[in-house]
């Protein structure tokens, strides 16, 4: 329960603008190598010409033997891949070093500080890696040639190989990586999936760029996959790449595994939610609209009911709106958290019953109300002026309908979000003021997956340049009040001094600890939340 409230609060502290994203599915393991040179002020390949002194059986069995802390071996450079003039290859150095290679390994080795290099943990390289090494610093910095040289590197049988061609991967924006398409290796790639060896991230790579290569003659082995509960690690990318491929026509089959059905494991169902976000947000491969429909079907399962609902607000799906009121009004113990995101729905909504809805719920769950406005901003959806709201539909009617209202669909989509909130039952609660009018833009943090969006979108599509940092203020009581409050404001970067995007990131991070600290607190004073 706590993850699901939690991890909205952490996001408040990053920047849109600090944001780039990469491969959607997939988690770069470490620093690439190229990274790793690129950040260091020297880097040499070496060998090992002496290594540390190993003391004898015997001089470990005296009485006053002292294991030695600052044991090093003495390297010979070979190569200088960047550094000070003063570098030059034949050069030995002595760099601390616990290892027991023999003599004549070479090493990748990288040092800060110029003026008097300190060397870092020498890195074994075999033959094959010493030249990769060496060739990295002629790529370009970005493009398909960078990618197609480390394209031939996945699932090297060399895993330090393996791993950096992985990483460079993931660290890709999807957009790039699908640019490839017609150098991809299609036979390797569902080998490396179908391999029970494959470690799940890089099955999730595999799949992401399936879908960009594949076609529909890889639809039956995706859907076995999906169908088999033992064949189905990486399912958000295995569902992502199977509508890839199968376009709308997949969608039934992921809902009724997935969505529709209240026997699905939770972890499941997200991964399908996932994946809709993806396209939604990546591709069009599936209409807008077509998804829509798909995480409409959530909301007959109150208790995964929030996952979805801030996608149907970014969505622009205003269709739903007395269903939500209604999940609110029938919340019970188990379903008090999908409340929360109900009221941000109607936030951002710019249609005037949504401000009729917001006061009429605020008499049933006050607390609620005021944590949705001060802990989880969202960003208001205004559509294009003279559009009407799309007929409210039943469950019923969700059920039965192939399409959904194409006015539903947001052309501006915001990036995948994680879990919603199951909030705790109290929280510090806002001093003064009311509900902001429907449809005002709200700070939030949403970027897109090839260029983050600086601000929210309003007053017909209108972009906010400026990006914003969200910042914890301290507030005296109000009138009557005893205690102090802490409330959510934002800043644009530009109101203090240039160049300070990191600063205001590390405001925010620090801001959500104050945040967190003084909901604990409340939730250990407040009576439980009120119900219907």
């Amino acid at each position: 329960m706590l993850r699901r409230w939690l991890l909205p609060l952490v996001g408040l502290a990053v920047l849109p603008g600090a944001i780039a994203w990469a491969c959607p599915f997939c988690s770069a393991v470490s620093m690439t190598l190229s990274e790793e040179i690129k950040s260091a002020d020297a880097a040499i390949i070496a060998t090992l010409v002496k290594p540390p002194q190993v003391p004898t059986e015997d001089q470990q069995a005296k009485p006053d033997y002292v294991p030695a802390i600052n044991a090093k071996g003495t390297f010979e450079v070979v190569e200088v891949l960047k550094g000070p003039a003063t570098l030059k290859p034949g050069q030995k150095i002595d760099i601390l070093f616990f290892g027991q290679k023999p003599v004549g390994t070479k090493f990748l080795i990288v040092g800060t500080d110029p003026k008097d290099l300190a060397w870092g943990t020498p890195n074994e390289l075999s033959d094959r890696a010493s030249k990769y090494v060496t060739r990295l610093l002629k790529l370009p910095e970005t493009g398909t040639q960078r990618l197609l040289f480390f394209q031939d590197y996945l699932e090297d049988k060399d895993a330090l190989l393996a791993g950096d061609a992985y990483d460079e991967f993931a660290k890709t924006p999807y957009a790039e990586v699908s640019q490839i398409k017609d150098h991809m290796r299609h036979d390797k790639l569902l080998e490396w999936i179908k391999n029970p060896d494959t470690s799940t991230s890089r099955r999730r790579l595999f799949l992401t760029m399936l879908g960009v290569c594949g076609s529909k003659r890889d639809l039956p082995a995706l859907e076995a996959m999906m169908r088999d509960p033992q064949g189905r690690p990486a399912l958000d990318a295995l569902i992502a790449c199977y509508l890839n491929l199968s376009g709308a026509a997949g969608m039934p089959l992921v809902e009724d595994l997935f969505l529709k059905n209240p026997k699905a494991e939770y972890t499941d169902t997200y991964a399908a939610i996932m994946a809709l976000r993806f396209h939604g947000q990546e591709t069009h491969a599936v209409p807008k609209e077509r998804l829509v429909q798909g995480m409409r079907y959530m909301l007959d399962r109150p208790q995964l009911a929030d996952l979805v609902i801030p996608d149907l607000a970014r969505w622009q799906d205003w269709s739903v709106m007395d269903r939500l009121v209604k999940l609110f009004k029938d919340a019970k113990e188990d379903t008090v958290w999908v409340r929360v995101p109900v009221i941000n729905y109607l936030r951002a909504c710019p249609l005037p019953e949504a401000k009729a809805q917001i006061a009429a719920l605020k008499k049933i769950d006050p607390e609620s109300v005021d944590r949705a406005s001060q802990f989880f901003p969202l960003a208001a959806a205004t559509p294009p002026p003279g559009s009407q709201r799309p007929k409210a539909e039943s469950s019923a009617d969700t059920a039965n309908s192939d399409t959904a209202n194409s006015d539903t669909a947001s052309s501006n989509p915001g990036a995948p979000a994680p879990p919603p909130t199951k909030a705790p039952a109290g929280s510090t609660p806002k001093t003064a003021g009311d509900e902001p009018p429907a449809g005002t833009p709200l700070t939030a943090a949403q970027p897109t997956a090839q260029k983050p969006i600086a601000g929210a979108t309003a007053n017909g599509g209108g972009k906010v340049d400026k990006p914003t940092a969200v910042l914890i203020v301290n507030k005296p009581p109000a009138s009557g009040q005893s205690e102090r409050v802490l409330t959510v404001e934002s800043k644009t970067a530009d109101e203090g001094p240039p160049n300070r995007v990191i600063t205001w990131s590390l405001v925010g991070a620090g801001g959500v600890l104050l945040v967190l600290a003084g909901v604990l607190r409340g939730a250990r004073r407040r009576e439980p939340v009120s119900k219907v």
